[in-house]
């Protein structure tokens, strides 16, 4: 059995309809957007990882982007509370599927609201934006399910981009690397590493020193490449339309096997 499993989720037909905050609106191709998921999937598959599909939530035009419906450390999934509303539908689907994975189930509850895109685990440093969609009481049950796992929960603003991973993610040896114009606070984080695009603050360590990221990023990704690393890189246009990214696409589980 695997010990890495990604939860990915089908687009839904309505995928045009997804809400947008902080770009305008442009118009959305579900085959072509349909054509890249499938790509992302496989890429992630050729890597190694067992993709676990999660339901299908045709009524949810942002449900490809699994990310968001929780967040896992350890062995302890918290499942999100979405600060939008429209979005609330998508957590049933995704707790059914963790919990047929044997992790140990918590949920956001009452007033508070968290997604996972707000989201960013560096070792045992738990990074959690707080911003449109995650307020101070998701941060405080956040803290509340993790802390006593051994997680150091960090909170930092996000005002400038849709989730804390809108505007940083992390490299293999820790370092934070982000589009300086979107960070609110690069102080907030111990090593910070400016990236020359937007799409190149988005990765997912795939391991071996594998970094996926967007096509859209390729100054990053040649950035990443003199660094040591080796970018692996994906189509994701459609979705970016959306402001979606490659984290976005996926729910990575490493520990749960290993």
């Amino acid at each position: 059995m695997s010990s890495r499993k990604a939860l990915v989720r089908r687009p839904s037909p309505r995928l045009s309809e997804g809400l947008v905050t902080h770009i305008e609106r442009s118009p959305v191709d579900f085959g072509l957007a349909l054509r890249q998921w499938e790509a992302y999937v496989a890429v992630l598959r050729a890597d190694g990882w067992e993709t676990v599909e999660v339901a299908t939530a045709d009524d949810c035009p942002d449900g490809v982007f699994v990310e968001d419906t929780m967040v896992v450390f350890r062995n302890v999934a918290l499942i999100a509370r979405p600060g939008a509303d429209p979005r609330r539908g998508e957590t049933a689907g995704a707790e059914a599927a963790v919990t047929a994975l044997g992790l140990s189930v918590n949920r956001v509850r009452g007033s508070g609201t968290l997604e996972g895109g707000d989201i960013l685990k560096v070792g045992d440093t738990v990074y959690v934006g707080r911003g449109g969609r995650t307020n101070a009481e998701g941060v405080r049950q956040l803290r509340s399910a993790f802390e006593p796992l051994g997680a150091t929960v960090v909170a930092v603003p996000v005002s400038k981009v849709l989730h804390l991973k809108s505007a940083v993610t992390a490299l293999p040896d820790g370092t934070v690397i982000g589009f300086p114009p979107l960070v609110d606070d690069p102080a907030a984080f111990p090593r910070f590493l400016a990236v020359p695009e937007e799409a190149g603050a988005h990765v997912v360590v795939l391991g071996g020193g594998r970094l996926l990221l967007a096509a859209s990023a390729p100054k990053s990704a040649a950035l990443f490449g003199d660094l040591g690393y080796e970018p692996v890189v994906v189509d994701i246009s459609e979705f970016e339309k959306l402001e979606g990214c490659v984290t976005c696409l996926s729910v990575r589980l490493r520990e749960l096997y290993a």
